[in-house]
C-alpha cells in the first residue's frame, strides 16, 4: 500500500494494494499490523459505519467534541470530495482544512486522526461511503463545524448542496475554538 502525508498532521491517504483481472479486484481495506506500521494507525478502530447518499448531498462538517473519533474513511460505490479540518489547538494544522477525491474507481482511503471534523459532498449520482471509527458514536457529543464558513474558506466543487437542518446550523470555527 501507498501512504500520502497530507499538510493536516497525522491525516493520511491510503491507497491499497488491488489485484485484479477480468473476473474483477481483491484489496484490504484494513489489516491492522499494515496500518499500524505505514499509516501509523494505533488506536483500535471499534465500530463500523455505512452511509449511502445521492448527488449534491453534502454531510459535515461533523465531530464529537469530548470523545474525538478517528476514521478511516472509503467510498465503495461512487464518488466524493471528503474534506477534514484540524480542531486541535496544539497541532501545527490547527484551523486547515484538506480534501480529498474518494470513489469506487482510485480504491484510495482517508485516515482522519481524532480531534479533525469530517464532511463530504457527493459528486456521483448515488454514493456508499464505509468508514471505521476509534470511538463509539454518541450523538449527545456530536457537534457540526459550517460547511462553508468563510474562516476556514473550504473550496468545495461547484455544486448547490442538499443540506440536513442539522447541516445548515453548524457553528462557526471562531465561535467552536473560543
Amino acid at each position: 500500500m501507498n501512504v500520502i502525508a497530507t499538510k493536516i498532521q497525522d491525516a493520511v491517504i491510503i491507497e491499497p494494494k488491488v489485484f485484479g483481472d477480468q473476473r474483477g479486484f481483491f484489496l484490504e481495506t484494513y489489516q491492522q499490523q499494515r496500518y499500524r506500521e505505514l499509516a501509523n494507525i494505533q488506536l483500535p478502530l471499534v465500530q463500523d459505519n455505512h452511509s449511502r447518499s445521492t448527488k449534491g448531498v453534502l454531510r459535515g462538517l461533523h465531530f464529537q467534541k469530548t470523545k474525538p473519533q478517528g476514521k478511516l474513511v472509503r467510498v465503495a460505490r461512487g464518488e466524493v470530495f471528503n474534506v477534514i479540518v484540524d480542531l486541535r489547538k496544539h497541532s501545527p494544522s490547527f484551523g486547515q482544512w484538506q480534501g480529498v477525491w474518494l470513489s469506487e474507481e482510485n480504491y484510495r482511503q482517508f485516515w482522519l486522526p481524532p480531534g479533525t471534523a469530517n464532511g463530504f459532498l457527493v459528486t456521483s449520482e448515488t454514493a456508499d461511503i464505509e468508514y471505521k471509527c476509534t470511538d463509539f458514536y454518541d450523538p449527545k457529543d456530536e457537534v457540526c463545524l459550517l460547511w462553508n464558513d468563510p474562516d476556514i474558506a473550504i473550496e468545495w466543487p461547484a455544486i448547490t448542496p442538499i443540506l440536513s437542518e442539522k447541516d445548515t446550523l453548524g457553528q462557526r470555527f471562531k465561535d467552536l475554538t473560543a
